[in-house]
């Protein structure tokens, strides 16, 4: 297990602000799984703020946590494996536990691409392995469904979008979440594909990657011969200052999630 801390002060507004000066008490933890190398915190890891982020490699072998031993927060990021690759990655099945152990306490949870997936499949949902549709690949309009409104960790960017309803984001998935846990709350769509964010517990599933820099995006492009690299850069460069901030702004407020659950905590 890796880890590191980083140096931002948190900066977050809106409902997902830290309560009663939580802000300055002491940092947060925040367990993070990556499932592949490509697949990094990227521009999080700058952006979650004054947080201890514990980097869990589980596809260098390290040991996944119980869900006693997250800390305050669980990210899980992508990855170019199915939900259902317990074969190639066996780590998966453990992952999958743990997303639906730790969204049924009051842990906050994230879930992004194939993290959403593996909560949605965690939890009684279904994803569908190269859905018909097609990859879903460049800069997607994530468009808010009236329920992010009122959502602790969404409803800034859904405001924030004001009369259009939409979000740019990164995406680059082919498989796809085409059933949603019972008793899961949707919150985001796309042209292309329903569930673009949800929320089931305390976790969150995004389908998109607002972690995702230009140079993170370019080097998915490459890796599939059914993208044009030059197109997807081309939407990225053209939304470029929409898309940090949105990104940002979701970091900020997972942040500020994360810390208020923190301050209310029972020592154990």
């Amino acid at each position: 297990m890796t880890a590191y801390t980083t140096d931002r002060v948190l900066a977050t507004g809106g409902p997902a602000d830290a309560p009663n000066g939580a802000a300055h008490g002491p940092r947060p933890r925040v367990t993070v799984v990556q499932s592949s190398p490509d697949v990094t915190l990227d521009r999080f890891a700058d952006w979650l703020g004054d947080v201890d982020v514990h980097l869990v490699r589980a596809d260098l072998g390290d040991t996944l946590p119980g869900p006693t031993e997250v800390g305050d927060g669980l990210v899980v990021l992508g990855g170019p494996m199915t939900a259902h690759d317990d074969a190639a990655s066996p780590w998966l099945p453990a992952l999958r536990t743990l997303l639906a152990v730790v969204s049924a306490t009051d842990v906050p949870a994230l879930g992004i691409c194939l993290g959403a997936q593996l909560l949605a499949v965690a939890r009684g949902g279904r994803v569908e392995i190269a859905a018909p549709p097609g990859r879903e690949a460049g800069v997607v309009d994530v468009r808010w469904r009236p329920e992010a409104a009122q959502d602790a960790l969404l409803s800034g960017l859904a405001l924030a979008a004001g009369p259009r309803r939409s979000t740019p984001q990164p995406s680059m998935h082919a498989d796809a979440v085409v059933d949603l846990p019972r008793g899961a709350v949707w919150l985001a769509s796309s042209a292309m594909y329903p569930f673009q964010a949800f929320r089931i517990g305390s976790a969150w599933g995004v389908q998109f990657h607002p972690e995702a820099s230009r140079e993170t995006l370019r080097t998915w492009a490459d890796g599939h011969d059914d993208v044009d690299t030059d197109a997807v850069l081309a939407q990225a460069d053209a939304r470029a200052d929409e898309i940090a901030a949105a990104g940002r702004a979701l970091a900020e407020s997972f942040t500020g999630v994360v810390r208020a659950r923190a301050a209310v905590r029972v020592p154990v």
